[in-house]
């Protein structure tokens, strides 16, 4: 069993230690073949990424046009929406209905409100038409014209950023359905070899305008060129892939949220965090002792590995967050005080200490599994809520709840019982005085009184 409970040791120190590397670090982007896995944000203590109220951002509120829009037609603006935004990769936007005909758009870290304008657009009609050059030498094609050709965003399946297989270039792809890969086939058979071009605007505003190699007739493309850089192709395929919105919104409220506030507000939580850290652990040394030392050091470990799960998933932080992420704390330090009260009653049975911290664990988890389990529903019941009310706040709380509850019972029941174990084999086991608050003689029922020598043969 020693052998067993060193093992567990050697897998908890090799578990602390990566997860303190990975929040020591505050970005880092790993790729295994196609597979690239990125966390971290450099505006973040440890890398954490933080919501709107913390890290200040564009708050943007639309309004339909049409007064008479549907539920179901806002739906479809706000799923384009959200899709623009999780594209652009701007950290956990919150997009939610306003009633029946508004939507309140929060961007954390975009500074620029006219760039998220533009990124979220307004009538975003997605049109290609083919440039007629006036000049076939002219290589920048300063004079032309520009005809319809009836191919538009509803007739664009996908567009997305890749890299030439070849050379490793930023390139834009092109899917289109059936009609529209006619309808390009034809124009780009055209103009291939010409200088003629194939013009893209999105609300009349150009976004690019590639000329044609060959005949494209397969319905698939792409479009590269030698100033395309990754940021370049990333926004045309979002602006393509965006096609347009079914319903025409416009910009009723616009704001820069600043961060001072929540940069006082998160010191303060940090500050308040520590604080009630301490108060508990002072409590749990004082009063448990041994027992919770160990649980002192498992709390520890606790919040370690709880910011790390928040960085990896990634979760945003706001302010309901980190009160759901301290709350959890208290959870945490509950499990342990079972355990250590039903060890504690084991012990003035006159139970031997390791025999009476299995059985108190033993006897505990019921009770700790029960609790956390109905703690963890009602979780999942605030998330449900907060997402279907748009109550972000909500949200931000029981995530950070849930994830701090289920790693509670990890540490309690992995972590303090590995530590508690190892303690109760090494020559402190003698001093059961150092294991339950109040030592000394008992007598149970039909059993006489016991003395300390007899319970620590026993």
């Amino acid at each position: 069993m020693f052998k067993k409970d060193l093992r567990r040791l050697v897998f908890i120190i090799v578990l602390v230690s990566v997860a303190v590397l990975a929040l020591a670090v505050e970005t880092f982007d790993v790729g295994i073949g196609s597979v690239n896995f990125a966390r971290g944000d450099d505006d973040g203590p440890l890398g954490l990424e933080l919501g709107l109220d913390l890290q200040g951002g564009v708050q943007l509120i639309y309004e339909a046009e049409d007064e008479n829009v549907t539920k179901s037609q806002m739906e479809g603006v706000k799923d384009k929406i959200e899709r623009r935004t999780n594209a652009f990769g701007v950290t956990e936007p919150s997009i939610q209905l306003l009633g029946s005909n508004r939507i309140l758009i929060q961007l954390p870290g975009v500074e620029d409100v006219e760039e998220a304008k533009r990124l979220i657009g307004q009538t975003a009609q997605l049109e290609f038409k083919e440039r007629i050059c006036e000049d076939q030498g002219d290589p920048q094609c300063t004079n032309y014209q520009d005809q319809d050709i009836g191919l538009t965003g509803e007739l664009l399946t996908r567009a997305y950023a890749s890299t030439h297989h070849a050379t490793g270039a930023p390139i834009v792809n092109l899917e289109f359905n059936g009609e529209g890969a006619r309808i390009f086939g034809e124009t780009t058979n055209r103009i291939a070899g010409t200088n003629n071009r194939t013009a893209i605007f999105l609300d009349d505003e150009e976004i690019v305008a590639p000329v044609a190699n060959q005949a494209i007739l397969g319905g698939q493309a792409f479009i590269q060129g030698p100033d395309f850089t990754f940021d370049r192709v990333r926004t045309i395929s979002i602006q393509l892939e965006g096609g347009r919105l079914d319903t025409p919104i416009v910009v009723i409220q616009e704001q820069n949220v600043d961060a001072t506030l929540g940069e006082d507000a998160l010191d303060k939580s940090l500050v308040a965090g520590l604080i009630g850290f301490g108060l508990v652990a002072m409590f749990m040394i004082l009063y448990y002792r041994i027992p919770g030392i160990t649980a002192v050091i498992s709390l520890a470990i606790y919040i370690v590995l709880v910011l790390l799960i928040v960085k990896l998933v990634p979760v945003t932080l706001t302010l309901a967050g980190i009160a759901g992420f301290i709350l959890s704390i208290g959870v945490a330090v509950d499990a342990n005080i079972l355990i250590s009260e039903r060890a504690k009653e084991e012990l003035r049975t006159g139970r031997a200490l390791l025999g009476a911290i299995e059985t108190g664990y033993t006897r505990a988890w019921p009770a700790i599994l029960n609790s956390n389990v109905a703690t963890m529903i009602t979780c999942v019941i605030l998330f449900w809520f907060g997402s279907r009310f748009g109550a972000s706040a909500v949200t931000g709380f029981s995530i950070t709840l849930f994830i701090g509850v289920a790693t509670s019972m990890f540490t309690a029941v992995v972590v303090s019982h590995t530590l508690l174990r190892l303690v109760a084999s090494t020559p402190l086991s003698r001093f059961t005085g150092m294991f339950t608050p109040v030592p000394g003689q008992v007598i149970t029922a039909g059993a006489g009184r016991r003395t300390q020598a007899q319970r620590e043969r026993n």
